[in-house]
């Protein structure tokens, strides 16, 4: 059904919540994990502009990316790692097209409106871009 999983990180405790709840759908239907992390901060934003180097904070950022794939990968899982550069909505939406994804499973916030409002939802934003489905787990 779903052969290959795009699950976005944003490198904080919520990934641990939707790997979890996407680990024994991905071993049902055999999919490949492809894992994607999205630096926005202002050096990813401008790196291919100005040909920048990548910054300590997405080199951190490519080695945690690399770390969960291995983590996945010896429990017998295939995987991918991405680290896109960008706003995070766009590059989410972007990739799941790109690495050929069946599923977008991630972690939101369960922010409240006004919040989403002022700051933005990446979860909201993939949910409109998407052209495959959205699996939304709200953190715990």
């Amino acid at each position: 059904m779903y052969s290959r999983i795009l699950i976005p990180l944003e490198h904080s405790a919520a990934d641990a919540g939707i790997i979890e709840y996407v680990r024994p759908l991905a071993r049902m239907c055999g999919s490949t994990l492809v894992f994607i992390h999205v630096a926005d901060g202002w050096a990813a934003r401008n790196i291919s502009q100005l040909q920048l180097r990548e910054s300590d904070e997405m080199r951190d950022d490519r080695a945690y990316l690399e770390q969960v794939a291995a983590e996945m990968a010896a429990e017998g899982f295939q995987t991918e790692a991405i680290l896109a550069t960008g706003d995070p909505g766009t590059e989410i939406a972007l990739a799941a097209t790109r690495e050929s994804c069946g599923l977008i499973a991630m972690a939101t916030h369960g922010h409240k409106f006004f919040a989403d409002l002022w700051r933005g939802s990446v979860a909201n934003e993939v949910r409109h871009r998407s052209l495959v489905p959205v699996l939304l787990v709200r953190k715990k």
